[in-house]
């Protein structure tokens, strides 16, 4: 395999324009997220792969047949085609920079954007090596066109090298991951593998069968508006009854002082005035009891702020988004085990932890398919100082034949 066929790939697929967007209505839930489905769709065909298809919602699905008879179980790997919607994803200008020699890389000069090791010290990890940035103004879009890249290069080798024996193997790419909805619409019957993996995690070696519980929640604040010079013991301002909400919830339960195992409460959206004011939360929490117990304090902070100010000040729309996919993953541990090795056999060293998030492969689990989580290769996601080491991603192609190697050989 040679790297600059995989950078190639890399970046096609991020110039392409693909953010999703959390307040839509449609499926995908924005129209540019075709764009890269259909580029998908077509690069499979003219690869080779067999029953290539695009449906109706987006979803790109191809198989690469069997090159032996033997009785090997039909594998799948995942990736997703949108962005995140909290960072400009537009107009991406990719900056490379090759044999990363340490210290500081100047992103931008014009808004004195910096990607540096004493902010983000995993870059000592990289030198000499080649790094992926962005420009300073937009995301990158490894999360996850980096896992796409990875997942596209591997097949292509396999392709072109029809002596390596390896059973049946499907590939998908979905839409709307980043705001929850990635497989709202995925026939996992018509996908037809025993087993997944999604190319979706951070830094090399990351290995990941566990997910956070995970809901979303809009609290709704009623507030009275009048005019300020007549408004004593008439006003309710609707803006100081959402911050008072806000300040009920644990203060050291926020994702700034969470880690490892610790669930939070964030805060991703604040908009209104006087009369009328949203707040918008995800609240996450590996442990399903304390994940129980977290949506029923919110609900607690309601009703209580219900009883000091009136009944339907506070109306509580509360929704699960995914769960932890370890309770799927566990009766069939082998296929981590079996990334686990197909790692070291690419002179990684594996890093299982739990995703401090979620992935289409949490819900695919809880479809009837288990589907553990790999690196894909990047930092930063979702941000201005995203980066992928084009070596970790060329590790990443190692892996998915090693893991497809494995299991023609069991």
């Amino acid at each position: 395999m040679k790297n600059n066929e995989l950078l190639e790939r890399f970046l096609r697929y991020v110039k392409i324009d693909t953010q999703s967007d959390d307040t839509s209505t449609t499926f995908p839930s924005t129209e540019k997220q075709w764009n890269l489905s259909r580029l998908l769709h077509d690069e499979l065909k003219a690869m080779g792969l067999t029953d290539v298809s695009i449906d109706d919602h987006a979803y790109v699905m191809g198989t690469l047949p069997a090159s032996t008879n033997k009785k090997i179980p039909v594998i799948g790997f995942l990736a997703h085609v949108d962005t995140s919607p909290e960072t400009p994803g537009g107009n991406i200008q990719p900056n490379i920079v090759r044999n990363y020699k340490g210290g500081d890389i100047v992103l931008n000069k014009s808004n004195n954007m910096i990607l540096s090791p004493k902010e983000f010290p995993e870059l000592n990890n990289y030198i000499g090596q080649t790094i992926i940035t962005t420009d300073g103004t937009t995301l990158l879009g490894a999360d996850d066109k980096a896992g796409i890249a990875e997942i596209m290069t591997a097949m292509d080798y396999l392709v072109r090298h029809p002596e390596i024996p390896h059973g049946t193997i499907k590939v998908a790419f979905t839409p709307d991951e980043e705001i929850g909805k990635g497989v709202d619409f995925f026939d996992v019957k018509k996908f037809g593998a025993e087993y997944a993996y999604t190319l979706d995690g951070g830094g090399i070696g990351e290995l990941e069968y566990e997910t956070f519980n995970a809901a979303g929640v809009l609290i709704k604040v009623q507030g009275r508006n009048i005019h300020p010079g007549y408004a004593k013991n008439k006003m309710i301002n609707a803006m100081l009854l959402a911050m008072e909400f806000n300040s009920l919830l644990p203060e050291f339960e926020k994702p700034q002082y969470t880690q490892d195992y610790e669930g939070f409460y964030h805060l991703v959206k604040m908009e209104g005035g006087v009369e009328n004011c949203t707040l918008q939360y995800i609240v996450r929490d590996h442990n399903r009891d304390v994940f129980q117990n977290r949506k029923k304090f919110i609900e607690t902070i309601a009703a209580f702020m219900n009883q000091k100010y009136g009944e339907g000040r506070i109306t509580v729309e509360l929704k699960d988004q995914y769960f932890n996919m370890r309770e799927k993953i566990e009766p069939v541990m082998h296929i981590v085990d079996i990334a686990s090795r197909a790692m070291e056999m690419a002179g990684v060293e594996p890093v299982i932890k739990p995703i401090r998030g979620g992935t289409d492969g949490a819900r695919l689990s809880y479809m009837g398919l288990p589907c553990p989580n790999i690196f894909a290769g990047g930092h930063n996601f979702h941000g201005k100082h995203e980066f992928v080491p084009l070596e970790s991603m060329q590790k990443a192609v190692e892996v998915i034949l090693n893991i497809i190697k494995i299991y023609a050989e069991e």
